[in-house]
């Protein structure tokens, strides 16, 4: 699950300043559950643009927009003119989309990580997507997302009852991981040195 949040409708205006005929992209996967670019999303953006005189000439929400794929097929159907797209999906999907037209694209969302849906709307920040995944060295847990200093060799100190030093409502990841790793029986993995990561692997 990629979650996404949308931007400002200020910044979505800037973004566009310079353009009048605009194709809404949205997405039926990820972002129709973040509720940033579902079929009610569109429809509210385009509202929005309507009333500040933009003149939204197309819109659509393809059922998973980083699907190139139903992408070509749905790039079809768009009218001969336009200005440029605006893509309410993660960075994936507005780029699925870029690659195969010509026009300006822009994103009306920000993408932010790939979590775990706890109920719809309502996301658990889980992975930074970057690169060689190291969770079988650690119990499972992320250290890069759920440490918010992304440590690798165990915690910083700082954690106070089992909450981290930057935020006590969040849970420190290095508690859980050596809970985890306890109840395992598997608390040696932690004897040795895990060396920083390398960040070009992907």
């Amino acid at each position: 699950m990629i979650v996404t949040k949308k931007k400002s409708f200020e910044e979505v205006l800037e973004l566009i300043n310079e353009y009048n005929k605009i194709i809404l992209i949205g997405c039926g996967d990820c972002a129709t559950l973040c509720k940033t670019g579902g079929e009610e999303e569109v429809l509210e953006l385009k509202k929005q643009l309507e009333d500040k005189g933009k003149s939204v000439v197309y819109t659509s929400v393809i059922d998973t927009a980083c699907d190139q794929r139903l992408v070509k097929l749905e790039i079809k159907k768009f009218p001969k003119e336009y200005d440029c797209i605006l893509s309410l999906s993660c960075g994936s999907g507005a780029q699925a989309i870029s690659s195969l037209i010509g026009k300006p694209i822009f994103p009306a969302t920000d993408t932010l990580y790939a979590g775990v849906t706890k109920r719809i709307g309502d996301f658990k920040k889980m992975c930074l997507l970057c690169g060689r995944c190291i969770i079988g060295e650690y119990a499972g847990i992320c250290p890069i997302t759920m440490c918010s200093k992304s440590l690798l060799n165990g915690p910083c100190g700082g954690s106070d009852n089992g909450k981290c030093e930057t935020d006590p409502d969040k849970d420190c990841a290095w508690q859980l991981i050596f809970d985890r790793l306890k109840e395992q029986k598997k608390l040696h993995i932690l004897d040795s040195y895990k060396e920083p990561k390398e960040w070009n692997i992907k």
